[in-house]
């Protein structure tokens, strides 16, 4: 990394220099500067809305960059170490769906764990690839899937030598990570484009003592939540790419889906977050690091909870653990993660990142304070107190692992009808139906719904989770194949 280019930040520098100029609007978007909509402007401040501005020359353009955004996207590359980087605001489900479509045709296999986020899923409807699944192993405490191990690719491999890529997640939403050089070493050999899901990885790239980033492994492809842990705008995010990829080709996929009006409010956080993470981003992610440990230990320390880390490492199903995951098992106090999430968030203000049907999550960033984490650790001790029964058997999520029946693009096009969700076992399910977050489908379009599947959806529903993916959100009827049952 070149730390004497990396200060430079050429969108921002633009749009100052643009500000100072005072051109007069005769361009979108409407509100012209803020002028046109006060009652915006006063929610987000002129400093804001003048620099929410539509692509001109001066400004370059994301979907064929010459200028500024191409220099932005050269110190993304050099940042990150990847041979190029394309700025995403599309959030990095769009990032997701270009890797996908960049390495697959319709009818082109790609192998992947179940627990992909829907985005994954999504990208195989609309490209037509079709999903072999590598089955992980499910953690006999905490319920979790854990990573993908080398046998079960190779496994894959050669039950489908035909495949294309291999898509893996590094970490997963739960902190865990695969012997990603060694995967990406199988796929390799075998002709196979590795993608990594790292919506959860920014910090792999910057931080010391955290597992191997996609980049460093050798993977074809990458893509990053800049917003999640690196500091950037909600929706804003980086696609990398690997010395092997045609970057030509990817910026076509990408323009396919992007849109043409690119926020510049998106494209300066990104420009300036990588500034800060490629200037600061050691030290920052060594206190992140900390904070992480430091409530893992507190929390633990309370009773019965179980904020998980290291020591889930067997180098196998969990090669590494990222411990900036601070994700805490409920079930000993007799709650699952959406009621505590709940609790957390109703009774003492707390808001967390996401709660399941066994697991909460903080997630912890560049942003966080000790005394936030203090917070946290006092309002877990109170509702162990107040809240905790007699646990029960929890089923969970990450656990499943359906039959595919046909492909998710011909199952999401196909004829349907609705039924009452109890009478749909041996049906193929025509929609995705997930718990978000974490976004991971229970169900898929072109899945065979079983009982405990209608079982597993109904009990989430009941515990409160936030079921989406259906036409029918309260999950009373169920999307199905028209004439087409599984078994």
């Amino acid at each position: 990394m070149d730390l004497t280019r990396q200060q430079r930040a050429p969108i921002c520098d633009a749009l100052e220099k643009f500000r100072k100029k005072r051109v007069v609007p005769f361009d979108v978007p409407g509100h012209k500067r803020g002028r046109g909509n006060p009652e915006l402007t006063k929610l987000l401040g002129q400093q804001c809305v003048g620099i929410d501005v539509n692509s001109m020359k001066p400004l370059d353009n994301l979907c064929n960059p010459v200028s500024v955004i191409k220099e932005a996207e050269d110190l993304m590359a050099d940042a990150f170490g990847a041979a190029h980087a394309f700025l995403m605001v599309g959030g990095t489900t769009s990032a997701v769906q270009a890797m996908v479509l960049s390495v697959c045709a319709a009818g082109d296999k790609i192998i992947l764990p179940r627990n992909v986020h829907k985005s994954v899923i999504n990208a195989l409807i609309l490209c037509g690839a079709v999903p072999v699944y590598v089955k992980p192993k499910i953690h006999p405490v905490i319920g979790v899937a854990l990573g993908m191990e080398a046998d079960a690719l190779l496994e894959a491999i050669e039950a489908n030598p035909d495949a294309k890529a291999v898509l893996i997640n590094n970490p997963t939403y739960y902190g865990i990570c695969s012997d990603l050089v060694k995967l990406t070493k199988i796929a390799h050999e075998h002709g196979l484009k590795v993608l990594c899901d790292e919506a959860h990885g920014t910090q792999l790239y910057f931080a010391e003592g955290l597992p191997i980033a996609g980049m460093k492994a050798g993977a074809d492809m990458a893509a990053i939540s800049m917003h999640k842990s690196g500091g950037s705008l909600t929706q804003s995010s980086v696609l990398l790419l690997g010395e092997n990829m045609d970057q030509a080709h990817v910026r076509q996929i990408i323009n396919l889906t992007q849109t043409t009006s690119a926020s510049y409010l998106l494209l300066s956080s990104l420009d300036i977050s990588r500034r800060n993470l490629a200037l600061r981003g050691k030290e920052s992610f060594a206190k992140v690091k900390e904070m992480s440990e430091y409530a893992r230990n507190e929390i633990n320390a309370i009773g019965d909870y179980y904020a998980y880390g290291k020591e889930l490492i067997d180098g196998s199903s969990v090669y590494d653990f990222d411990v900036t995951k601070l994700c805490i098992f409920t079930k000993p106090i007799g709650l699952t993660g959406i009621e505590v999430y709940d609790l957390l968030r109703d009774e003492y203000d707390i808001q967390m990142e996401f709660g399941d049907l066994g697991t909460i999550m903080a997630y912890i960033s560049i942003g966080d304070r000790m005394q936030d984490i203090e917070r946290l650790a006092s309002a877990l001790s109170d509702i162990r107190r107040l809240y905790k029964k007699d646990k029960e058997d929890l089923a969970y999520v990450d656990a499943v692992t359906p039959k595919v029946v046909c492909s998710p693009q011909e199952s999401f096009y196909a004829s349907k009808q609705s039924l009452p969700i109890h009478k749909t076992a041996g049906r193929v399910c025509g929609e995705s139906v997930m718990c978000y977050p974490p976004g991971i489908p229970i169900l898929s379009p072109g899945e065979l719904i079983t009982e405990d599947l209608i079982g597993m959806i109904l009990y989430a529903r009941d515990k409160g989770c936030s079921l989406q993916g259906m036409a029918d959100p309260t999950a009373d009827t169920l999307q199905v194949l028209e004439g087409v049952r599984g078994a």
